[in-house]
């Protein structure tokens, strides 16, 4: 932004050497990137912060000055010469979108002679990078860099009906900008227009048709306020950028525009023209300025020292905030609207600091007080979820929420999805209610790129409806598909299947100690009849597993078996686990038996084990199964297993005798309640 030195000094009185003005400048945040010196003046370039508006002109450079050095600002008085006329006599002003348009003033300036502009009017605009047009059109840009609110100027006759409208473009309707260019106006855009059609991109640039040019009598000086977003999406979409768009997109202050319009008048009467009596404001729902209260303690405690209350109370005051004392300490401040940027009462303590001095206050750290973390228990068992699945060889993936509503159809989860108001696409316009659809993704990206197995798992919230209510559900799903391992010259990689599936998720319960678990066969929408287990957990399902439907892999151009788990985590962890229990390392040997068993293929190792555990066999620390078989050798209908059971006593050898009585015992069981016959050496008892 450039700033013209003697133009600062109409506002307030300084009296410094340049290289002085220049740091307090800095020192308050307002940055002078470069300087020179033009026709007995002196130009600035300053950097100004984005949501600093107001020190977009001369008057808020002013301001912070006038702050800096306790000088005041200098008010000026823009006197009128007038017609009889009012100037709602002449133009009809309608605001029909208030949200973008909150308040419209305009004044009418007639017999104005159109022509070059004095020699200081000409100057001030050259100095701020500018090309001068005319002595009406120059007087708006005088304004606009004096105060940073923008104006426009129209020729009134050309005005049809008398009439100015702010309202949203039709559909259809298009505008010749002052630059020569065809604008195709859309709904989303605010434009001012006359009875007839559009004269204006309100805030952005004036049209054609309306502009003032060397026949023009009478001006039409439209002062306003429009709505920053509104402004900044008008000037992206027809890639138009103005120095009133720039100001206006940024925030202009909502109380200003009759005083700019009033200013504008006064400069062209100077140039023999005569004013219309009143400035019309068109203000529907005026607004209150914020109020923040300011508390002296709290300026310590952020800033690290004592600031005097009286420097306080001057600084906020000579900067436009009105300050109020509520009790000692503290202060009620009323923002100016100008002051878009301070919202709290953390913004009033950084104007106070940046008044004080920055470099006064001490670089000293203060003490810092810890404060133990809250464990969070369900982050810490995901964690752990994690690592023990990283450790089973599958690799964690993140997706997006997003579901194609088609593959929604397909997985058919029993779950009502909630749909997306604004989609990205309409292939991602729903909440996903499953993982697995992301998973899939993941799985033939993979596969197309050359790998021979992909074991994947992903961790996140899968969202439904349940009566009107929309319900989010931490899910954990595992897919597994391929071969486990890479193959190597001395070993193929083998092929994953069920039983890896399934033991991961028997793993990870008891990595999170829940012991009463079981699988039942059950139907599931997603797995192929038959291959597919229900997980329990004291009897309530928890989540699935089994083979994927061919439909579902076929929606996936997926050709290979794929194994998947869904585990509903959410009540999950509602249940309580285990208590740890330490227990000493045993230092006496163990004692094996194994056992082999012709059964009925009916007869699943879960009863078996069951069966055992109600038993409460002595020192029978575990048993497992090391072999299952079926052949020739073996009736039909029936499978041979073989079972390992491993006994220990904590403080003594076990003695044989002891162990083969605990066997005999279970065999006699195994034998009385499924009908089991032993194998040995081959043989089958009868």
């Amino acid at each position: 932004m450039k700033i013209s030195l003697n133009w600062i000094k109409e506002y307030v009185k300084i009296n410094l050497s340049l290289p002085k003005l220049i740091h307090k400048l800095d020192m308050i945040g307002l940055l002078v990137e470069s300087w020179e010196e033009s026709e007995g003046d002196t130009i600035l370039d300053i950097e100004t912060h984005a949501n600093r508006p107001d020190t977009l002109g001369h008057l808020g450079i002013a301001r912070e000055l006038a702050a800096g050095f306790g000088l005041p600002v200098k008010e000026k008085e823009w006197p009128l010469t007038e017609v009889e006329q009012n100037t709602f006599d002449i133009v009809d002003i309608q605001i029909w979108d208030e949200d973008l348009c909150p308040r419209y003033c305009g004044i009418v300036v007639k017999d104005i002679q159109v022509g070059p502009s004095p020699g200081w009017l000409r100057k001030r605009i050259e100095a701020m990078g500018s090309k001068s047009v005319n002595n009406v059109v120059d007087i708006t840009n005088y304004v606009l860099f004096s105060t940073a609110h923008p104006i426009h100027a129209f020729d009134l006759a050309k005005l049809a009906g008398g009439k100015v409208i702010i309202r949203r473009a039709k559909k259809g309707e298009g505008l010749r900008s002052l630059e020569g260019e065809d604008i195709k106006l859309s709904p989303d855009m605010l434009v001012i227009a006359d009875k007839e059609k559009p004269v204006a991109l309100a805030g952005v640039i004036g049209g054609e048709e309306s502009a003032v040019e060397e026949e023009t009598r009478d001006v039409f000086i439209e002062s306003a306020y429009f709505d920053p977003v509104s402004i900044r999406k008008t000037g992206k979409k027809t890639a138009i950028q103005t120095d009133a768009s720039y100001r206006f997109e940024r925030g202009a202050d909502i109380s200003f525009p009759p005083h700019a319009a009033l200013m504008a008048a006064s400069l062209l009467t100077q140039f023999g023209g005569k004013s219309t009596k009143g400035v019309m404001d068109v203000y529907p729902k005026p607004r209150k300025n914020k109020t923040i209260i300011l508390r002296h303690n709290r300026i310590s405690k952020l800033l690290g020292l004592d600031i005097d209350e009286d420097f306080t109370f001057r600084t906020l005051s000579s900067l436009g905030f009105q300050v109020e004392n509520q009790q000692q300490g503290v202060w009620q401040v009323k923002v100016p609207f100008f002051r878009i940027d301070t919202e709290r009462e953390a913004d009033l303590i950084e104007e106070v600091a940046r008044f004080y001095g920055y470099d006064k206050i001490p670089s000293d750290i203060p003490p810092l007080q810890e404060f133990e973390p809250v464990k969070d228990q369900r982050r810490a068992r995901i964690n752990r979820l994690r690592m023990l699945l990283f450790h089973y060889g599958f690799d964690e993936f993140v997706n997006f929420s997003f579901f194609d509503p088609e593959k929604e159809m397909i997985f058919q989860t029993g779950r009502k999805p909630i749909e997306i108001r604004n989609p990205i696409s309409q292939k991602a316009s729903l909440l996903k209610t499953t993982l697995l659809g992301g998973l899939l993704e993941n799985v033939l990206w993979n596969k197309n790129r050359g790998a021979e197995g992909v074991h994947a798992f992903e961790i996140g919230n899968v969202y439904f409806w349940e009566e009107d209510v929309s319900q989010e559900q931490l899910t954990l799903t595992i897919v597994t598909t391929g071969t486990i391992g890479s193959t190597q010259w001395a070993k193929e990689g083998e092929a994953t299947d069920f039983f890896h599936l399934k033991g991961a998720c028997e793993e990870l319960l008891e990595h999170l100690r829940y012991k009463s678990f079981s699988f039942q066969e059950k139907d599931h929408p997603f797995f192929e009849k038959g291959y597919s287990l229900a997980l329990t957990l004291k009897g309530e399902t928890i989540g699935d597993l089994g083979l994927l439907k061919k439909e579902v892999l076929a929606a996936y151009a997926l050709k290979e078996p794929v194994w998947a788990a869904e585990l509903n985590l959410a009540e999950l962890f509602e249940k309580q686990p285990h208590s740890f229990e330490y227990k000493p390392v045993v230092r006496f040997p163990s004692v094996s038996r194994d056992v082999s068993f012709i059964m009925d293929r009916s007869i699943s190792y879960r009863e078996i084990k069951n069966a055992v555990e109600k038993l409460s066999i002595p020192y029978l620390e575990k048993f497992d199964i090391y072999d299952r078989f079926s052949g020739a050798s073996v009736p039909r209908g029936k499978i041979s297993l073989s079972l390992r059971f491993i006994y220990h006593h904590p403080q003594r050898t076990l003695l044989a005798e002891e162990v083969d009585s605990l066997q005999q015992k279970i065999i006699k069981s195994l034998r009385a309640k499924f009908n089991f016959r032993l194998r040995k050496g081959g043989k089958i008892d009868k």
